[in-house]
């Protein structure tokens, strides 16, 4: 686990926001993904639109994260190396965290999901998945687990992506041509 903003040399790359960060209370937001490319292109595009974001390499590092820190959203794949995301969102419920789980993932598990209902995740997301389709997955987990009407604020313009081709200043996405 690493916060996106204490990059160790491994991902040494500046993933600092380059867009104003959204001005309601943000959101802290943990990515969890065995593929290096898959987790911070994903963690930089949430941070662009304001999002507080960790990331960590597999299961059982999100595991430990989960331990120390509290967060409003979990983006998770399901293949992954020590811990999959069936096995972290398994423990998730069974800790009784009533954090959101979005499982983002090639592979979705339905045949145990179909045996254990009570482990299916917030939201899911099919890879491959658009910018529009990640901002629509968040905003939908984030809104449907508010608690008590506090509705969280939306990522700033995320509507406005721009289609293949088409240009916009808002919102922009570090190293990405935008």
């Amino acid at each position: 686990m690493i916060e996106i903003n204490l990059l160790p040399s491994r991902e040494s790359a500046n993933a600092q926001p380059q867009c104003r960060p959204n001005s309601q209370r943000h959101q802290h937001i943990l990515v969890v993904d065995d593929e290096f490319i898959i987790r911070r292109l994903t963690s930089e595009i949430l941070i662009s639109a304001g999002y507080l974001v960790t990331v960590a390499e597999d299961g059982a590092a999100a595991w430990d994260t989960l331990q120390q820190t509290p967060y409003d959203l979990v983006i998770t794949d399901h293949i992954m190396p020590n811990l999959t995301g069936l096995e972290l969102i398994r423990k998730i419920r069974a800790a009784q965290m009533s954090v959101p789980v979005i499982m983002a993932t090639g592979h979705f598990p339905e045949e145990e999901f179909a045996n254990a209902p009570w482990l299916l995740p917030t939201v899911t997301l099919l890879k491959p998945y658009t910018f529009e389709e990640l901002f629509g997955a968040v905003q939908e987990a984030l809104r449907t687990t508010a608690i008590g009407g506090d509705q969280p604020a939306p990522a700033t313009n995320w509507q406005s992506v721009p289609s293949v081709g088409e240009t916009s200043s808002v919102p922009c996405f570090p190293r990405l041509n935008c």
